[in-house]
């Protein structure tokens, strides 16, 4: 028997979420930094679980697929976009005329910000220390 399964990779800041969704009834497996976690209590805002299974929700495959989701480093809310994201590659993969609904949603779009490095001779990114004429 092979295993069908559906890949996407999400990435925001430093967050990188490997998502697989797999035909089953709509159970979510959370490994977070090599540590299995419940769903439920590690994301344990409304906001964030509704950003997660926002693409499912468009696309009407909530229950559908199991998903199973690796995600490592970042804080809760880039980690959830990072896997919004992952899961939306999915979907496409799984069916790709589902694009033009997930694109016009704006689910697609990779979000690029992330941290600025501090540079030398400053006392971060962009703070100078105190200028004095004499």
């Amino acid at each position: 028997m092979s295993l069908i399964q559906y890949y996407g990779t999400g990435k925001r800041k430093t967050s990188v979420a490997r998502v697989f969704l797999r035909p089953g009834k709509g159970d979510i497996s959370l490994y977070v930094n090599q540590r299995s976690r419940q769903f439920d209590e590690y994301f344990n805002l409304e906001r964030q679980k509704h950003m997660i299974r926002q693409p499912l929700r468009l696309t009407e495959t909530e229950n559908k697929f199991d998903i199973f989701i690796r995600v490592n480093g970042g804080g809760l809310y880039g980690q959830a976009e990072a896997i919004r994201l992952g899961i939306s590659r999915a979907l496409i993969e799984f069916n790709r005329e589902l694009r033009t609904s997930l694109k016009s949603a704006g689910l697609l779009t990779r979000d690029a910000r992330a941290k600025e490095r501090k540079k030398y001779g400053l006392l971060g990114a962009r703070k100078a220390p105190q200028y004095h004429k004499r």
